[in-house]
């Protein structure tokens, strides 16, 4: 591990960064140029005292999965992850698999749909990252670890996975998440992330096994998606999903289905998920 070079790029990259480039409020005049350490640490979901050893050249070994949230609250490309893991004495991650790490064009996109449920996925439906609205819409996922994080093994595996979706969606969705995964398997089967996670469905539930003996094959472009909100109701949206050619990660972006009263539902869920409940004096 190379604790200086580690520290320095650490150092500069987050000198470099403005806070509206990863969609902070400029908040008041700062004597130093680039985003705080503390800034960084909660992009990262790590403590700041963490951050701030390895700045300072002290710091424990950072694992894979703390690289990668630090190549992404930093806005690193590909070539720069790569070379902060090998700063870290970790082998950086193959470029196409799953994985945790978005492009910063990605990034900024997401930081910019303000009004509009965004998120970040592998191409074996983990999640990556998720914007604000997207939170609101269908919880935070961030805490998830593991498997928990990937929506196709709950959808198949957790009851609660399914408790927000109307019923009588649900065998379609199955549907389309079966197929999808057959596409991924299609791409790199022999993986072993695909063929673990191929093999804990199977066992798991005879739902999937089902649908993945029937052999649909169909890689998720667009879809409809009904959501059943604790807040604000039904939520009938429409969902694209744009593909990266590099590592297969796919943005997903949620709408309004035209005709719907889904868009006042959306603009009045931001408002109830900015306020601030206080006791009646």
């Amino acid at each position: 591990m190379d604790r200086a070079g580690l520290a320095d790029l650490l150092r500069r990259r987050r000198e470099r960064l403005d806070p509206a480039d990863v969609g902070l409020p400029a908040g008041r005049r700062r004597r130093t140029p680039g985003l705080r350490r503390d800034e960084v640490a909660a992009l990262a979901a790590i403590s700041t005292d963490y951050y701030t050893r390895l700045e300072q050249r002290r710091g424990p070994h950072p694992s894979p999965a703390v690289l990668a949230a630090l190549a992404r609250a930093l806005r690193l490309t590909e070539d720069e992850r790569d070379h902060l893991f090998h700063l870290a004495g970790q082998p950086a991650p193959p470029r196409y698999s799953t994985g945790s790490h978005v492009s910063p064009g990605v990034l900024y996109l997401l930081d910019r749909l303000v009004d509009t449920p965004a998120f970040v996925v592998d191409d074996l439906g983990t999640a990556v990252v998720q914007n604000r609205m997207s939170q609101l819409v269908s919880g935070d996922h961030s805490a998830r670890t593991g498997r928990d994080r990937n929506h196709t093994w709950r959808w198949f595996t957790d009851p609660e996975a399914r408790s927000r979706t109307p019923e009588q969606d649900w065998a379609s969705h199955s549907r389309t998440h079966a197929a999808d995964l057959r596409a991924t398997v299609g791409r790199r089967g022999q993986d072993a992330d695909v063929q673990a996670l191929l093999a804990d469905l199977l066992a798991a539930s005879p739902e999937f096994a089902a649908l993945w003996a029937e052999h649909q094959v169909a890689v998720r472009r667009s879809d409809a998606k009904r959501m059943i909100h604790p807040e604000v109701g039904l939520l009938d949206l429409l969902c694209e999903h744009l593909t990266s050619a590099v590592d297969a990660s796919t943005l997903v972006v949620l709408h309004p289905r035209p005709g719907t009263d889904c868009r006042e539902k959306l603009d009045l869920l931001s408002v109830i998920g900015t306020q601030e409940l206080r006791p009646v004096t």
